[in-house]
């Protein structure tokens, strides 16, 4: 096994806290200045010796090479696809040659593409490594919002790209992270900004008190008229971070939504486009967070809302714009033993999107409630791409566990479904010799938990194969499967790779997300310890062979997993991860995620977050697996002294003897944002420290 020289040991300085009556003791409070020279010293030296450790293991470059060979198997990528009712098309694509993706536009699908954005120009002026974080063209195609941010920050400027003339219009819009919204004129559009940080101002104000304009082309900035703020209807009485947006606008309606930070039901409002142009404008009320409402879409002067409440498996119900009333809203599709996942209206029909065991499946429910089952072109997991709801139709990806991702139009007039084929064919994109099964496995308390379990086919069972076993559990989101080309590198080594579709998550609907939800969240990491154990009862693998992976609120999982059983994982890979649940409201994005989580402002709540926080679970001379820590500079979500707190107090309470790594890549963020060969490096760094701690050097 390669050898490894001394890493630089971090300094103790106690501090103690007092929550309840529970004295918490955190011995790396100081961390927490991450701005301090001796934190970034020390951080700076940990991230060195990382990269000298990996450099060192073998397998690490070949693993790089192949993945790249199977990258390049595709002449490009094509993501974020949006169609306009006249044809035009606008994509990000990333082709072999380029690091980050650019925008495209064509005037039909049969015409050639036209480079509108591409960032590497931003790259040039600075030095940075820019990605186009959302773009949204006018009605018309004749412009497009882009907004661009350096370096995964996410800290976005907001352009107008004339899309004749290629030249940008307008000056650039500062601190606007999402949701932007054009008007009908397709010459005015809302835009949602961060307030200006001044001096004096705390870290935590940063996403506090944003606000809503309307900006018309062609005028000053100065002049942009504050449509939604707080203080002012709707936006009374309510958190300082809650995001006030405008996220549709029809003909006559604009909705306003507010964001109550991370949590899913939502408040929303209407307006008439007429009002709003008032001093002030008339907001009715259409939902608030007891109506349980996760979305909506319109069509003329109905509402149609996924709705929660008395459905624990969604239904859709249908209101009026002009006069909405839930209480006597209409159903449209009742709940059912499907999740149903997403909406959307076009022109002559309403799509939803629902689940069943993990697969898609497509509904069209006329305007007069005549409901078709349609049949796409595979299973897998489907999700709307964004069409104009001024046509007819819509169009759809699809993606499973062993084939890349599909677009496709489905047309009402004929009922068929066609391959836009605007993504390029690759020798890759659906090996044939992949095993893709569904399990469910029993947890703690008897609940079955769904698993993915992907390898090739004639796999023996002997318990001496790699395994990677995965998991999230948060915010509803449900792991949907998705496959990759550079994936297969992990395939060819003999490996298996494994998603545990724990509690917390969505893919059961809303009371399988309640049940990993505060008070409830330890069963997130038991349900993920739960799969761990069958992989191994099974014998597709071993303790000796199995690693564990989360990402972001994945690091609750990943992390308290292995401070409850260190015996099952050989190594730990948490990464950008939520690791000191209790400190992370007193960060900016802390505060937003209250709605999840809890607060430590009340007993229950804290309760909860010491429950959750792995930093404080690590206890001295327990003998931890190895683990890859990893994270970016530039985190705008989860601050990244999270990952060094952790790899700190690892490193001090190990008695294993095996590498606790912080692998800090100082030009990247969350991952948002991160360049084709960051993202390379990253898993290749990551798969050559699995087969090193699993005793596997011969790759």
């Amino acid at each position: 096994m390669t050898e490894i020289n001394i890493k630089p040991i971090a300094s103790i300085k106690p501090v103690t806290d007092n929550y309840f009556g529970t004295d918490v003791v955190d011995n790396y409070r100081y961390m927490e200045n991450f701005n301090d020279p001796t934190v970034q010293q020390w951080v700076k030296a940990q991230a060195d010796f990382t990269i000298e450790t990996l450099s060192q293991l073998p397998e690490r470059k070949a693993f790089f090479d192949r993945m790249v060979e199977l990258d390049s198997s595709v002449s490009a990528k094509v993501s974020g696809v949006f169609r306009l009712v006249n044809g035009k098309i606008f994509y990000r694509k990333i082709d072999i040659q380029s690091e980050t993706s650019k925008l495209y536009m064509r005037s039909s699908l049969d015409s050639p593409e036209i480079l509108l954005v591409d960032p590497d120009r931003f790259r040039q002026e600075t030095g940075n490594t820019h990605a186009i974080n959302e773009f949204n063209p006018s009605g018309d195609g004749k412009y497009v919002i882009y907004l661009v941010s350096a370096n995964g920050s996410e800290d976005a400027s907001l352009y107008v790209l004339d899309t004749q003339t290629l030249q940008n219009i307008d000056v650039p819009i500062s601190r606007t992270p999402e949701s932007t919204c054009w008007l009908p004129d397709n010459q005015s559009f809302f835009y949602h900004r961060l307030q200006e940080m001044t001096a004096g101002m705390a870290e935590i104000d940063k996403y506090q008190n944003s606000q809503t304009y309307w900006h018309q082309l062609g005028t000053d900035l100065e002049q942009d008229k504050v449509i939604l703020q707080q203080g002012i209807a709707p936006v009374e009485n309510l958190p300082p971070y809650v995001w006030p947006c405008i996220t549709h606008v029809s003909s006559d309606y604009a909705i306003a939504v507010i964001f109550n930070g991370t949590q899913l039901n939502i408040d929303a409002y209407v307006s008439t486009i007429d009002s709003l142009s008032q001093d002030t404008p008339k907001w009715i009320k259409i939902c608030d967070a007891a109506d349980e409402v996760r979305s909506f879409t319109a069509h003329g002067a109905d509402l149609y809302l996924r709705t929660s409440k008395n459905a624990a498996r969604f239904k859709i119900i249908k209101t009026s714009l002009a006069n909405p009333d839930l209480a006597a809203a209409k159903t449209v599709l009742a709940e059912s033993d499907s999740i149903v996942k997403d909406l959307f209206a076009a022109n002559n029909a309403l799509y939803a999107i629902v689940t069943e065991n993990g697969i898609g499946k497509l509904i069209r429910i006329t305007y007069d409630g005549k409901i078709q089952h349609l049949n796409p072109p595979s299973d897998g997991a489907i999700n709307f791409l964004t069409n104009d709801p001024r046509a007819d139709g819509v169009i759809i990806s699809i993606k499973t566990w062993t084939k890349c991702e599909s677009h496709y139009e489905y047309n009402p007039a004929t009922s068929l479904f066609t391959d836009l084929e605007l993504q390029p064919k690759g020798k890759y994109d659906a090996p044939e010799d992949l095993v893709a099964t569904e399990v469910t496995v029993k947890s703690h308390d008897g609940v079955m938990i769904p698993l993915s379990i992907i390898h090739k086919q004639g796999m023996k069972l002997d318990g001496a194969n790699p395994c990677l076993l995965m998991g999230y559990g948060a915010y509803g989101y449900s792991f949907d499967p998705f496959y990759l080309q550079t994936q297969s590198v992990w395939y060819e080594r003999g490996g298996v790779f494994a998603i545990a579709h724990v509690r917390g998550g969505g893919e059961n609907g809303e009371e399988w997300y309640r049940a990993g939800f505060q008070q409830t969240k330890p069963n997130t990491w038991k349900d993920f310890i739960a799969c761990a154990e069958y992989l191994i009862e099974q014998k597709y693998t071993s303790p000796a062979k199995l690693a564990g992976e989360g990402a972001s609120a994945g690091g609750i999982l990943i992390g308290r997993a292995i401070t409850e059983r260190p015996d099952l994982f050989a190594v730990a890979i948490p990464r950008v991860g939520c690791l000191n649940q209790v400190r992370f409201e007193t960060t900016p994005n802390g505060v937003n995620n209250t709605p999840e989580f809890g607060s430590c402002e009340t007993e229950s709540g804290f309760q909860a977050l010491y429950a959750m926080d792995s930093f404080l679970h690590v206890r001295d001379g327990v003998d931890y697996p190895a683990m890859l820590i990893t994270h970016g500079i530039t985190d705008p979500r989860v601050e990244p002294w999270q990952s060094a707190k952790f790899a700190a107090r690892v490193q001090a309470a190990s008695a294993s003897g095996k590498p606790v790594l912080l692998r800090m890549d100082y030009e990247a963020g969350h991952g948002i944002g991160s360049t084709k060969t960051q993202l390379i490096q990253e898993r290749a760094d990551m798969f050559a420290f699995m087969m090193w701690q699993f005793g596997i050097e011969d790759c």
